[in-house]
């Protein structure tokens, strides 16, 4: 059995697979908060001895790293989990960052999952967390590059911390109704961060649009993804746990991983 961990800002997300399984289906995954990680030492022993490889991807500092490895070593200790970076190429996608190694491993892993899932189609790739990145690749599996901006719910709290009188909002909640102005000021900031995540991603898809056309599909992950997508007047998909998948994707390739030193 294959194990993925994502280890995020906010959360650490996770998923069992078989080595035969598709992309994106699991027979076991979770997430807790950071505070609540020692929970899944349970989780993953309770795995034992079927899991043969883990993968980690990790965005959240050499801390968090260190107590994973250190919770798998107790919870498998007959694996040698693998740290997982940006190359120039791994799973069919060709990283043509400007320095390969600088992309965040977690964007890396996401352009793996959708193009796992779409091959051979044009994508905008939004993972839409505590940052929300937009991404773009081509029908080979070319990653082009993208945009990273303030996640929704920091976009929110950004101005609550920012400003004298800007209140802190729960932008996981209904505002105004669409094709209103909102009349409120809690509505009036939740439609300004929702036009700012969706402009920046409408914005990608035009430019993509403008190399392939009407053939680029919107894939969409992360927490905040289902209140982006209804503020979006373009179709689009949500695919939960976009990094795992890519991650998935890469215990199955056969092209060698870096390794934890």
């Amino acid at each position: 059995m294959l194990l993925m961990i994502d280890a995020g800002n906010t959360r650490i997300k996770w998923a069992a697979a078989l080595p035969q399984a598709a992309a994106g289906q699991f027979a076991a995954s979770g997430a807790v908060e950071h505070a609540a990680s020692a929970q899944l030492e349970a989780r993953w022993r309770a795995l034992t001895p079927a899991v043969s490889q883990v993968l980690i991807a990790n965005v959240a500092g050499a801390a968090v790293q260190d107590a994973l490895l250190a919770l798998l070593a107790r919870a498998l200790p007959h694996c040698r989990p693998q740290c997982f970076a940006s190359v120039p190429e791994l799973a069919g996608v060709h990283n043509a960052y400007r320095d390969p190694g600088q992309l965040g491993c977690d964007r890396f892993a996401a352009a793996i999952g959708a193009h796992a899932l779409f091959p051979g189609e044009a994508l905008i790739v939004a993972n839409c967390g505590t940052a929300t990145t937009v991404d773009a690749l081509d029908p080979d599996g070319t990653f082009l590059g993208g945009l990273i901006l303030p996640g929704l719910d920091l976009m929110a709290r950004a101005l609550s911390t920012g400003t004298a009188q800007l209140p802190q909002i729960a932008w996981n909640r209904a505002g105004s109704p669409a094709g209103r102005f909102p009349d409120n000021t809690d509505d009036a900031i939740l439609g300004g961060c929702l036009a700012a995540q969706s402009g920046a991603i409408g914005q990608a898809l035009a430019r993509h649009g403008a190399r392939h056309g009407a053939a680029v599909r919107c894939v969409l992950s992360g927490g905040a993804a289902p209140a982006i997508a209804a503020a979006l007047s373009i179709a689009n998909q949500i695919v939960d746990n976009l990094v795992l998948t890519g991650l998935q994707a890469v215990l199955r390739s056969p092209t060698p991983r870096p390794l934890p030193e």
